[in-house]
């Protein structure tokens, strides 16, 4: 890949990433502002998982769940990709800063938008 190539699919994830944040700002704009300080980089940790994981989720349906290997000369197979291992890895540290969350947001007396009331409501 070049490095104009490189360069701009970086930036790219650079601008997904601060979209993500942003969102997640406005659904923490009331909280604390002393927890918010505190809890600011699992924020900003959860913005990056969550646009690394939808990269992985992309290369995985791309390419596949598996990869081929070569130990030596004549031994040769197949093993779960490395994009796999990582997302796996990945969902399950966002899974649990998600819970974080959403835990402070309750002791806060908020309870987050899961979206299902303007789900109902667009029916």
């Amino acid at each position: 890949m070049s490095k104009v190539k490189e360069l701009s699919r970086d930036e790219e994830t650079q601008k997904k990433i601060k979209s993500k944040l942003r969102d997640l700002n406005k659904i923490f704009k009331d909280m604390d502002e002393n927890k918010k300080k505190t809890v600011n980089s699992l924020i900003e940790n959860v913005a990056f998982m969550s646009v690394m994981l939808d990269e992985l989720q992309e290369h995985i349906a791309v390419n596949g769940t598996t990869s081929e290997y070569q130990n030596g000369a004549n031994q040769w197979g197949t093993k779960k990709s490395p994009e796999v291992e990582v997302y796996n890895s990945m969902i399950k540290n966002h899974m649990n800063a998600i819970r974080q969350l959403t835990d402070l947001l309750k002791e806060d007396g908020q309870e987050p938008d899961d979206g299902f009331e303007a789900f109902l409501n667009s029916k």
